[in-house]
């Protein structure tokens, strides 16, 4: 949900923006490309520094998951973990992992801007359901959570924190 993303950290008039992009361009961003846009300077350091804290999020919740483990507070990691979900988080499909020409392709297929799309809600709900059961039910048989997740699947590791 980048509309609430983006008004909790206080930049929403700059929604509009963002409604354009898709998900890897708003990752990608940089203060070049937001001063083009017109985006005043301390709302573009913002943003760019927020993006930065997106890109962090699995080192963060593979930090959580081995805290968790070793018998830590759970009030920190629940706390991690709420903030978290208020942020953007793409649903994670085997599609992800594969080449950019068949990214590509589904794009063509299911356009998804980052804001508004009705038919983008059901799309998500359906790659991740896909993604879990590809993916989670197999690590759901130890506690010890061995198997990687694969690169990307904020989803599944997400999940994974909270099965702890």
């Amino acid at each position: 949900d980048v509309p609430a993303w983006l008004k909790s950290l206080r930049l929403h008039k700059y929604a509009a923006l963002f409604s354009q992009m898709t998900y890897e361009e708003m990752m990608a961003l940089t203060e070049c490309q937001l001063e083009a846009q017109n985006v005043t300077k301390g709302a573009r350091h913002k943003i760019v520094i927020s993006i930065q804290k997106l890109k962090e999020r699995q080192n963060l919740l593979k930090s959580l998951e081995r805290d968790i483990l070793e018998g830590g507070n759970l009030r920190v990691p629940l706390q991690e973990l709420h903030q978290m979900i208020l942020t953007p988080i793409k649903a994670y499909s085997s599609q992800n992992s594969s080449t950019e020409e068949q990214s590509r392709d589904a794009d063509s297929h299911h356009p998804s801007s980052l804001i508004g799309s009705d038919s983008q809600g059901s799309d998500c709900k359906d790659s991740a359901t896909g993604g879990m059961q590809q993916h989670h039910l197999p690590g759901c048989e130890g506690e010890s959570g061995g198997a990687p997740l694969p690169e990307g699947d904020l989803p599944g590791q997400f999940t994974r924190v909270m099965g702890k």
